[in-house]
């Protein structure tokens, strides 16, 4: 493996990252329980991880701003363009598989 300096290590990770939440927002069709479903985590997810984050840096970031830093929108919008109600095998699976911090 290449050495990376700490700073290029962060700055290559960022760019992950940041590829990663435009290709969430791109796909507003993958419902978020189909994520936590396959792999165990979702949009909430990243957004209470960046929120963490922030406050791990006594930074104040509410839920409503780390939500709209990976949804693009606020949440509720997202949830009415996007959002479609969860089926009944989804939430059996997604009740099956619940992370212990959900």
């Amino acid at each position: 493996m290449t050495d990376l300096s700490p700073d290029q290590q962060r700055d290559l990770e960022a760019a992950a990252f940041r590829r990663l939440v435009a290709h969430l927002r791109e796909r507003g069709d993958v419902q978020n329980i189909d994520m936590m479903n396959l792999a165990g985590f979702c949009r909430n997810c990243l957004s209470n991880w960046y929120r963490e984050a922030a406050e791990e840096k006594g930074l104040a970031l509410s839920k409503d701003e780390s939500r709209e830093i990976v949804y693009g929108m606020p949440y509720e919008e997202w949830r009415a363009q996007n959002q479609r109600e969860a089926s009944s095998d989804q939430l059996k699976a997604f009740e099956e598989n619940r992370p212990k911090d959900h």
